[in-house]
């Protein structure tokens, strides 16, 4: 046979797959027509272990070693590889190195002949092939030759299959350590759901209901009464739990981003894209994407999302491939969106779309005998996360107290003043109870009424933005223009601080470095 003929035949078999056993079998059966071998092996050295791993064997006779345990060699044979000049050789039992004996003998040969190879790439040392018979067979320079022309290949077969290797090792201990984050973050999020024997009994019923379902679900209640809890609950109930939960506060998103965000967006799309993203959508594949305030999208974005749940594509920005996501979907809002609907604020088809299974979560002052265990829920979290040392306990009449607070910001408002409490009862030392006295207090005391401000024409008193935009400004007044954090405006108002920004910026109501300048 002509060399490129031989070059090109053993190519085509040894690099025909990235299955190192698969291409040696191939391999094997092409080189028996042209060198008399009866075994072939692919080998690496291993010098933190100082011994050889076989990779790949194919024979025509039963070899009395498994392949996964590796060959343990003697000083003087690591010796002898790590000096070796990496030339082909002629193998003959009769006068073997001191390292191809070792290996003969684990492996159970004891007459044999063959032709062994050295294989590297660009000066790196990658391993060895080794073509052997039992016996006296004629192995000829020229059987030498001829596997020695097969030398890239082999190389490069080996390095892809080391490299392959690697990655599946990899693939394992990130799927292992997403497995592991998994259940933190559940954990984290929220094993247990407080109120669901008694307040939220009905809404745990229909979440059982809806959970093994793929049907969009529409969360609705009012700002902080836990509907991320419920979605949680519903993406862990599902046999979507060992895929992804993305989260995406939509009312945060700023107009012109929401698009790179929700769909990603190829190298080049717009000014800054240095490099393709994915998007929420496409990371949540497999999944459970929640969308809270969906509300608050704007309409071109209330299109694209309604063409992404019909369709189950989507296109990156600057793409034109569509990309199919199987990806269920959870909306939330605190908004009337049927309202919304009426006066064009949200498109129709879109709410019906979301609206499949709705659930309203009722607010909390509905909801009060279930006060009790939120407070020793939040007095147990916090005293972990702000590291005390005592677990302060409660002034008598105190839950009866917070029991008759309207709690306008529902759970996350009782979860500040729990915060809040805590912190002030380390001040009075490790004995100190807490009495939540500020609870109900008249709003003259925690908060001075403003003054009127100047309206000009009957009608402006009727401005709901206006209004807001007042009422917020007056509260920046009393945190000193603090918008996030204990004391903050978003938690007077109760709202999460994301929202209270977006409707600052909506509002022409200067925050951060804009307020300062």
């Amino acid at each position: 046979m002509d060399d490129m003929v031989f070059f090109h035949e053993g190519t085509v078999r040894i690099c025909g797959s990235l299955d190192i056993d698969e291409a040696l079998r191939g391999c094997f059966g092409f080189l028996k027509g042209q060198i008399p071998l009866e075994l072939i092996e692919l080998s690496i050295f291993d010098p933190e272990i100082g011994a050889i791993r076989v990779q790949s064997r194919h024979s025509d006779f039963e070899v009395d070693h498994d392949i996964e345990e590796p060959v343990r060699l003697s000083r003087a044979s690591i010796e002898y590889i790590q000096s070796s000049t990496g030339k082909i050789v002629m193998i003959d039992s009769a006068a073997l190195s001191p390292p191809m004996r070792e290996v003969a003998a684990a492996i159970g040969l004891n007459d044999f002949t063959g032709v062994g190879m050295p294989l590297g790439i660009r000066g790196e040392r990658l391993g060895f092939v080794g073509a052997v018979a039992r016996g006296r067979r004629e192995f000829t320079e020229r059987h030498a030759r001829l596997l020695s022309l097969l030398h890239d290949p082999f190389a490069i077969a080996l390095s892809n299959h080391l490299r392959y290797r690697e990655v599946v090792r990899l693939q394992e201990l990130l799927a292992d350590d997403n497995r592991y984050l998994h259940r933190e973050l559940h954990r984290i999020s929220g094993n247990e759901i407080v109120g669901e024997d008694y307040g939220l009994k009905k809404v745990m019923e229909m979440v059982r209901q809806v959970a093994p379902m793929d049907s969009s679900v529409l969360l609705l209640g009012e700002t902080g009464v836990g509907k991320e809890v419920i979605a949680n609950a519903i993406h862990y109930l599902s046999h979507r739990r060992r895929g992804p939960l993305i989260k995406v506060n939509c009312g945060a998103i700023p107009e012109g981003l929401i698009d790179s965000e929700l769909f990603g967006h190829e190298k080049g799309a717009f000014t800054g894209a240095s490099g393709m993203r994915r998007g929420r959508f496409e990371r949540a594949d497999t999944g459970t994407i929640f969308l809270d305030e969906v509300g608050e999208l704007p309409p071109p974005a209330q299109i694209r999302l309604l063409r992404v749940l019909q369709e189950r594509r989507i296109e990156r920005m600057g793409g034109t491939r569509p990309i199919p996501v199987d990806v269920r979907v959870i909306a939330a809002t605190h908004r009337n969106l049927a309202s919304m609907v009426e006066s064009g604020e949200f498109r129709e088809d879109l709410w019906y779309r979301l609206n499949v299974f709705p659930i309203t979560i009722p607010p909390l002052r509905h909801r009060k005998a279930d006060i009790p265990a939120f407070v020793h829920h939040f007095i147990d979290r916090k005293v972990r996360e702000l590291n005390l040392r005592h677990r302060p306990v409660l002034s008598p009449g105190t839950i009866q107290r917070l029991q008759g607070y309207e709690w306008p910001g529902n759970v996350r408002e009782l979860e500040n003043a729990v915060e809040r409490e805590l912190i002030r009862s380390q001040a009075s030392g490790p004995g100190e109870r807490l009495r939540f006295e500020d609870v109900g207090a008249p709003p003259a005391a925690a908060c001075p009424p403003p003054e009127k401000a100047s309206v000009s024409g009957e009608a402006a008193g009727f401005d709901l933005d206006e209004a807001m935009r007042r009422h917020i400004l007056q509260v920046l007044e009393i945190t000193h223009g603090k918008v996030q954090g204990a004391g903050g405006a978003a938690a007077l108002l109760g709202l999460n601080p994301s929202t209270l920004r977006h409707r600052m910026r909506k509002l022409g109501i200067p925050f951060g470095r804009n307020a300062a300048s």
